[in-house]
């Protein structure tokens, strides 16, 4: 049965090596069911929830994948696109968590329309190769930024100025410093789920150093009500969301992209330039993203740690079976992901709650967002009209905090001053359209 379904022999592959393939993409990506709650509890919502809600729409997308379009590409909330969700549009637009999951649903929505439509290389052709690369570099150096900040590494500066250096002697600080030198060491040994083992040995420590409180490993799945199906998509229909919901989807689409060129070219599965059943592999993402939104989660899209399990010898779709399968047995480890994920609360001399550090995942915040700066190298910095918007699209997402200002930096810069040195040409009418729609938006709107 599942030979006539995967095509196993036809893809040089069988179910062992396929079941290996999905329990190393799992271990290299589960991070995820760590870290995104710990996020999008930032903006208010319920851990438990989000924790389930992670997990069920990663395993729905995976299998939507898998049965659809026979690729072994795992899905999951994106890292970059949570980032978006809760730092720019809950707590720097001030929007409640409800209507930003409105936007997200919408969003998802319009990728499966420009899916269906087969617009969407047309979008993609229409940003400049030097802006693509800034992006995940852009957005990689924030998050290293807020895993700086989640770790207590850096702080506001109590002295008046930005930031500066935090304690490093605080034990949750310490932690974090202790579990970034065990994260990196197990990458630099090769070890399989690197990420993953380094986050439980972290924790282990932490307990041993009381700074985490033992709970229990496995426990009934928590509720999903919290925020199942509390999404506000009439909330999200307001002249303010043009922008929001142009980078939600703008954003998935590159995650997506960019993971499918990855993977198929691994595997060999690229033909002519071409990916088969590209379409059917781009509704998985879409259909994770709606469905992410009524669970209760962000943006869902696919991860290129796939290309791991592709190292190992998957090939089909029964690698992302295996994925989902784990995401489900996921959900009976809650209390395991309220330790590893929860936060530490800093009290002030008061003894009132002064901020909440992440000593666990903080160091995975670092590393991934410094994975996501290699794109900086195949930027463009001996042309000025190339590397000025790149560069400033960089600074400028990290030092105003926020995903959304630093795009528009890059977006309204490129096609500026490609004008200002006669080479309109080079400049495609999306880009202007969308340089137009950001400078609406910091002119009337914001």
């Amino acid at each position: 049965m599942l030979e006539k379904i995967f095509k196993l022999r036809e893809n040089n592959t069988n179910v062992k090596t396929e079941f290996i393939a999905g329990s190393t993409t799992f271990l290299s990506m589960a991070y995820i069911i760590f870290v995104q709650p710990a996020v999008l509890s930032i903006a208010g919502m319920d851990f438990d929830s989000v924790m389930m809600a992670t997990c069920l729409s990663s395993a729905i997308a995976c299998l939507v994948m898998a049965f659809a379009a026979n690729y072994p590409i795992a899905l999951a909330p994106g890292m970059g696109e949570n980032f978006y969700f809760v730092f720019t549009v809950v707590l720097g637009m001030g929007i409640a968590w409800e209507k930003a999951l409105g936007a997200v649903f919408i969003s998802g929505v319009i990728f499966l329309i420009l899916t269906l439509l087969r617009v969407r290389e047309m979008i993609i052709d229409a940003i400049p190769e030097t802006l693509k690369n800034a992006m995940p570099a852009a957005i990689g150096i924030f998050i290293t930024f807020i895993g700086l900040v989640q770790a207590g590494i850096i702080v506001k500066d109590p002295g008046g100025g930005i930031v500066s250096l935090g304690n490093l002697h605080s034990r949750p600080t310490l932690l974090a410093l202790i579990g970034l030198f065990i994260i990196v060491f197990l990458m630099i040994r090769n070890v399989k789920g690197a990420m993953l083992l380094g986050m439980l040995c972290t924790a282990v420590i932490g307990l041993v150093m009381g700074i985490i409180k033992y709970g229990g490993i496995v426990s009934v799945p928590p509720s999903i009500e919290p925020t199942f199906l509390k999404l506000d998509i009439l909330g999200a229909f307001q002249l303010g969301f043009v922008t929001v919901l142009i980078i939600f989807l703008l954003m998935d689409m590159f995650d997506t992209i960019g993971t499918f060129i990855g993977v198929t070219q691994a595997t060999g599965l690229m033909k002519n330039g071409e990916m088969p059943r590209a379409t059917n592999a781009l509704m998985a993402d879409a259909i994770g993203t709606v469905t992410g939104a009524m669970l209760g989660t962000s943006t869902v899209t696919s991860y290129i740690e796939s290309t791991t399990g592709v190292r190992e010898g998957g090939r089909t779709g029964l690698t992302s079976v295996v994925v989902a399968l784990f995401m489900l047995l996921a959900i009976f480890f809650k209390p395991l992901v309220s330790m590893v994920g929860g936060g530490v609360p800093i009290m002030n001399a008061d003894g009132n709650l002064a901020y909440t550090l992440y000593p666990v995942t903080a160091p995975a915040l670092i590393l991934v967002g410094s994975f996501m700066a290699s794109s900086l190298t195949r930027c463009v910095w001996d042309d000025l009209t190339e590397a000025i918007p790149a560069f400033m699209m960089i600074v400028g997402m990290a030092l105003t905090y926020n995903i959304s200002h630093g795009l528009a930096f890059g977006f309204i810069l490129y096609p500026v001053l490609k004008l200002m040195a006669g080479r309109s040409k080079e400049v495609s009418w999306l880009m202007y359209i969308l340089a137009a729609i950001f400078i609406v938006r910091y002119a009337f709107i914001s």
